[in-house]
């Protein structure tokens, strides 16, 4: 039997699981990815919605009411992070206890065919997991306006993403996310950001091309897809490797990548995010994929720009 209707399409996907495979062994991870998904299964179940299909680390659900799907995934985080407090009271690996969720919600008409469901929404849900940072849940404009205003009062705007495949940009918006230790190992070992008025821009620098970007142009994706806003056209660099949020009256940089993220500040000391997140200030430069004090690694130099500051620092050189 054939249906339309709209639905909410919600697609979870477990990250870290790799590393997992790597210290357990083949047999061992696939039981814990499987429980894992299994148990993520279960929120779906209680808001209402079914699982359309599970999908290696990850799974997809349909909804019939937004409020429902955005209730199961913050329950999702919650059970991840449960999952792996108990892991870690026992021993378990650190592969169990680095396991991130990314969710993406959106609402559209779709198809239900067979037990599977086809359109626009599902495919916009799919590739907005390529844009989300840990512990975080996305969702398209379509989902939001449809939220109580006590939903909605918990969301903040990342504009328009250009999302792969798809030539008009979606509007997004995000919920979750927590102040990580790379976070804070910025702060610890970089220097803290200037205290005063906020940054008026930013500069980035690869190769032979330089972009300064204002905090209302954000969020910025730089990567290899050429619909990036910021492209790196380079074999090793992601799709859609890092994300630039304006957030708080500072630019923050997200790993989005598999290969991770290395961020040098102007003092020497390298962060490195592993579908983390940091705070950018002063210049530096941003490795994708490698450090930067590998000769050979993909670099994009930046510069937080402030205008009122007496002297402009120098752009880093990317190389």
């Amino acid at each position: 039997m054939t249906t339309i209707a709209d639905r909410t399409v919600l697609f979870a996907d477990l990250r870290g699981s790799t590393a997992l495979f790597e210290s357990l062994g083949n047999a061992e991870a696939t039981s814990v990815v499987t429980h894992c998904v299994s148990a993520l299964s279960a929120p779906v179940q209680r808001h209402g919605g079914r699982v359309v299909k599970t999908l290696g680390d990850g799974l997809m659900a349909v909804f019939a009411a937004p409020h429902d799907a955005l209730e199961a995934a913050l329950e999702m985080h919650e059970v991840l992070e449960r999952i792996a407090s108990r892991g870690s009271e026992r021993g378990a690996s650190p592969g169990l206890r680095a396991l991130k969720l990314q969710v993406a919600l959106a609402r559209g008409e779709l198809v239900e065919m067979a037990g599977d469901c086809y359109g626009d929404a599902v495919n916009v849900a799919a590739r907005l997991l390529d844009h989300a940072s840990d512990n975080e849940t996305l969702v398209t404009a379509e989902v939001l306006s449809e939220l109580p205003l006590r939903l909605r009062a918990r969301f903040r705007s990342l504009d328009r993403l250009t999302l792969r495949g798809r030539v008009e940009p979606v509007q997004v918006s995000v919920v979750g996310g927590r102040r990580s230790a790379a976070d804070a190992a910025a702060t610890q070992f970089s220097g803290i950001a200037p205290v005063g008025h906020e940054p008026d821009g930013l500069r980035l620098a690869w190769n032979q091309v330089a972009r300064a970007f204002s905090g209302q142009q954000m969020p910025i994706v730089l990567g290899r897809n050429p619909q990036s806003t910021f492209c790196v056209d380079d074999s090793r660099v992601s799709r859609s490797h890092a994300r630039i949020d304006w957030h708080g009256g500072v630019f923050q940089l997200a790993d989005l990548s598999y290969n991770g993220t290395y961020v040098r500040f102007a003092d020497g000391e390298i962060v490195s995010l592993r579908r983390g997140n940091c705070t950018l200030h002063g210049s530096g430069v941003i490795g994708l994929g490698r450090s930067p004090n590998e000769p050979d690694a993909a670099t994009v130099a930046f510069e937080v720009l402030r205008l009122a500051d007496t002297q402009a620092s120098a752009t880093v050189d990317p190389r």
